[in-house]
């Protein structure tokens, strides 16, 4: 366990977002477009409900608001 706390639901989709930052830059947008429209057609629901969440975190860090939200 890290020493500042476990790795909660919200701690876990931040990380998610952030590797998704990192990993595709300025084409995270269109990526985590393509994963929704993806797990919608395969009617995977709490596939999409995941990556609805990472995609309002990727938006808070667009907006720059990533640093001043807590995440535990």
């Amino acid at each position: 366990m890290p020493a500042d706390g476990p790795l909660t639901p919200e701690r876990h989709i931040w990380a998610c977002a952030l590797a998704i930052q990192r990993q595709y830059g300025e084409r995270a947008p269109l990526h985590v477009a393509e994963r929704l429209g993806a797990l919608a057609l395969a009617g995977d629901a709490d596939g999409v409900a995941m990556w609805q969440a990472i995609a309002a975190r990727l938006d808070a860090l667009a907006a720059g608001h990533g640093q001043a939200i807590r995440v535990s």
